[in-house]
């Protein structure tokens, strides 16, 4: 496995989500299993831990892009109403315009 910077910016053996979740998955069944001896369940725990900070490392990098992207459409949402509040306006000023000229 190579060496990699993962999502929190640590190094880290180069896992994805995926990778990792379906291992920590493999972790649980084992000690939920039993048989394994106290310094072998300590181990699992141990990698569980870490395995369960990779996912989660990436679940709050997703967390992260989606909120970027989410704040970027709420940005131009409120640019858009903007522009067509002054497209609003400068409509009623050519209409009020008309009607003055009219008179």
């Amino acid at each position: 496995m190579t060496t990699t910077e993962t999502p929190g910016g640590t190094e880290e053996s180069a896992l994805s989500y995926e990778q990792a979740r379906a291992e920590l998955i493999e972790v649980v069944q084992r000690l939920e299993a039993g048989g394994a001896t106290l310094e072998e369940s300590l181990a699992l725990w141990e990698r569980g831990e870490e395995l369960a900070g990779i996912c989660r490392e990436w679940l709050e990098g997703a967390r992260a892009r989606l909120d970027a992207v989410l704040d970027e459409d709420a940005e131009d949402t409120d640019e858009d109403n903007d522009d067509d509040a002054d497209n609003d306006d400068a409509e009623a000023d050519d209409e009020d315009g008309a009607g003055h000229g009219a008179g």
